[in-house]
């Protein structure tokens, strides 16, 4: 544990673990935003076009966090490198972004971060799988 890679690679997960959760967070208070500016009271999940834009942008990006911080962490973990953990976790931060300014604007918009994000989150998988073999090796 006291290989510099390994604890710079454990301190950028955790600082792009911090930025995907305020990423979270700020789409969830869209979420509440635009129930208001659409009129779509709780328990309600489904109302206008533009608030289930907003709502598909804040639960599909819970639903890719449970791919992406496993992923993001066995990767820091296993193959601490921090140029990898920090590229690939920062690319997964901004594409998550572009998806969601692309799909609030346009549901056709959201394919390029949406791709790009789980290109990266895959990539880091990758990367993991590789390390934790080479634990056997």
């Amino acid at each position: 544990m006291t290989d510099g890679f390994f604890t710079d690679s454990i301190h950028l997960a955790a600082l792009i673990t911090v930025l995907a959760a305020f990423l979270y967070e700020v789409l969830s208070f869209n979420v509440g935003r635009a129930r208001g500016k659409y009129d779509v009271p709780l328990p309600q999940t489904v109302g206008p076009e533009g608030f289930n834009r907003v709502y598909r942008v804040q639960m599909n990006t819970l639903e890719q966090l449970a791919f992406f911080l496993p992923s993001l962490w066995l990767c820091a973990i296993y193959m601490p490198k921090p140029w990898l953990v920090g590229g690939l976790g920062g690319a997964w931060l901004v594409a998550r972004l572009w998806f969601a300014i692309g799909y609030y604007r346009d549901i056709k918009k959201r394919v390029p971060g949406f791709l790009i994000a789980l290109l990266s989150a895959n990539a880091l998988l990758v990367a993991a799988l590789i390390g934790i073999i080479d634990k056997f090796l």
